[in-house]
């Protein structure tokens, strides 16, 4: 269960900018590229059950929501940003790969890969 949540593209980047500071929902939703508000908030609601987000409403007109890690997602956000930097730092790398692969296989599949607005994190074996 708990690795199901954290292999969450979204809950990565989310716990990335959490790792700041707190951040208003809506700024969260402007800074992750290709996160809809609906997924923004199914994914916040679910880090907040897991106790890893702490959700604070402010009494304003309309009211202001802020999201900040809880201690536990502190430790959390610590150890996924080690993925998050890694995806950064070799991105070129593995977009380079897929072309490479994508070249060599061309014709011999009948579908072609999705393209994708947002970069996904690559899986490793290694732990992090």
């Amino acid at each position: 269960m708990v690795l199901d949540r954290i292999a969450d593209k979204w809950t990565v980047l989310i716990l990335g900018l959490l790792g700041e500071g707190p951040v208003r929902f809506n700024q969260l939703r402007r800074e992750i590229e290709g996160l809809s508000q609906k997924v923004l908030a199914q994914t916040l609601r679910k880090l907040e059950r897991d106790g890893l987000v702490r959700r604070t409403a402010f009494p304003t007109v309309p009211v202001t929501v802020e999201y900040a890690l809880t201690p536990l997602g502190g430790t959390l956000a610590d150890t996924v940003d080690a993925l998050r930097v890694w995806a950064e730092t070799h991105i070129g790398q593995i977009e380079a790969a897929q072309r490479a692969y994508d070249a060599r296989t061309a014709g011999t599949s009948t579908q072609k890969p999705a393209a994708a607005s947002v970069r996904t994190l690559p899986r490793t074996a290694h732990p992090a």
